[in-house]
Order: structure tokens, then C-alpha cells, then sequence
């Protein structure tokens, strides 16, 4: 049995029209922020925390959060961020972003880790817009070739 060239259309445009629904339909990742790396991304009121982790050799051992802050205002704001006992604040630019880490260029956020690496700490972060805010964020050692300068430089 031949189908005619409408019949033909009709069914080409049926199986196209039914394979385009599943992606209609599904919920698209890439249009979603997340974090592609190791670390949690925090959405606060006033700035973004992107890619945040602590790295550390085991509990109650130096400790730094690497990440950054983004803010999207048009005023700088004041973080505070607090891991174990010490407390760090620091400026956001006005649309700009603060890298935090141990090279040259990036604010320092160095305390005490309170859990050993693998699991998760949390650290506080406060800022003006959202006021104070726990933050669950993965605790990392040199396992990884990336994370072993940090702990040189906390070390």
C-alpha cells in the first residue's frame, strides 16, 4: 500500500509534532543558573555567592573559602562572611565581583574548618540587603591538584 503525498505530510509532521513535545515539555538545565563546579552557588537579596567551597586538610584545621560574590546593584555592599571563629568582611563592588582565594588579587577568607574534608561545613554570610544567612557548602582538601595551592598558602 502507497500513501499518497498528503497522507505522507500529514504523518511526517504527526511524528515531528509528537518527538517535539518531550522537549517542549522537559525541563531545560541550561536555561537554569547553577554552579559547574565543586562549589554551591547562594542567591541573597543584594549578591550572589558562586562556586563556594572551604578547603582544608581536616576538622579544626586552617581553612579558606574560595569562590566569589557578584553584585548586580548599582552601590557597593559589605559582606561579612564567617568560617569557624574568624570573621572576614569585605567590599562588592557596585556590578562588579570579589574573588575570594589565597593569590594575588583575591580576598582572603581564612578561618578554622569545622568538619573534615568530604563533608559538608556550613559558613554564615551577612550582608545588608539579606541580613544573615547559613550557608551549606562542600569541604574540599588537596586531593585535587587545583585545591593543594590553597592549602600551601593556609598551611
Amino acid at each position: 500500500m502507497k500513501l499518497h503525498a498528503p497522507a505522507r505530510i500529514a504523518a511526517a509532521a504527526l511524528i515531528a509534532l509528537s518527538m517535539t513535545g518531550c522537549s517542549f515539555a522537559a525541563n531545560i538545565t541550561t536555561s537554569k543558573q547553577y554552579s559547574a563546579s565543586d562549589g554551591v552557588r547562594v542567591e541573597l537579596e543584594d549578591a550572589t555567592g558562586l562556586n563556594l567551597l572551604i578547603v582544608s586538610t581536616a576538622a579544626d584545621e586552617p581553612a579558606a573559602l574560595i569562590g566569589s560574590f557578584e553584585n548586580p546593584g548599582t552601590d557597593p555592599i559589605e559582606v561579612t562572611v564567617v568560617l569557624g571563629d574568624d570573621a572576614t568582611s569585605f567590599e562588592v563592588p557596585a556590578q562588579g565581583v570579589t574573588a575570594l582565594g589565597t593569590t594575588d588579587g583575591e580576598t582572603e577568607v581564612v578561618g578554622t574548618s569545622t568538619v573534615d574534608p568530604g563533608l559538608i561545613g556550613t559558613i554564615t554570610v551577612t550582608t545588608p540587603g539579606s541580613g544573615t544567612t547559613d550557608v551549606d557548602v562542600p569541604v574540599l582538601d588537596g586531593t585535587l591538584a587545583e585545591y593543594a595551592p590553597t592549602l600551601e598558602a593556609i598551611g
